[in-house]
């Protein structure tokens, strides 16, 4: 029986193993390819265990959490219009994602080196500059709504 040959990539060179991710010792998650209601009722503890983490390891993070708790109940109180409270509660439920987003990348550079370095600086400037945002972004939101 012939052996199948292995698909090739770039010159020649057999095509990476999607399981081994194409790099010794790298491989990709066991969980991937699961489908299904199990895989989104595992991902919502893994998303639950995500809260918890930025909660308990990241100051701004729990600044906006008490922020988002403060200002999402005022909304209701400041405007009938549904439209616009829908807006300002929006608005601060994008600072928390985004703050999210942030913290990831930061563990992420973190996580692959501690050293200083210009695209680590640029990663978490860059991520720093979105939290901002999404907060300007908050600002305008409530001042259209109540104006």
């Amino acid at each position: 029986m012939a052996r199948r040959q292995a698909p090739e990539g770039d010159a020649g060179r057999p095509a990476p193993d999607p399981v081994e991710g194409g790099e010794a010792g790298h491989r990709e998650s066991p969980h991937k390819g699961k489908t299904g209601l199990s895989r989104v009722w595992r991902a919502f503890f893994y998303s639950l265990d995500g809260l918890k983490a930025a909660y308990r390891h990241e100051d701004a993070f729990r600044q906006e959490a008490l922020l988002a708790a403060v200002l999402i109940p005022l909304a209701f109180f400041l405007t009938p219009d549904n439209l616009a409270r829908a807006l300002m509660v929006g608005s601060v439920l994008l600072v928390l994602v985004v703050e999210l987003i942030n913290s990831a990348i930061e563990a992420t550079v973190d996580r692959i080196s501690l050293q200083d370095h210009v695209l680590a600086k640029r990663a978490k400037d860059i991520g720093s500059a979105s939290v901002l945002m999404s907060l300007i972004n908050v600002a305008v939101m409530w001042a259209l709504a109540l104006a």
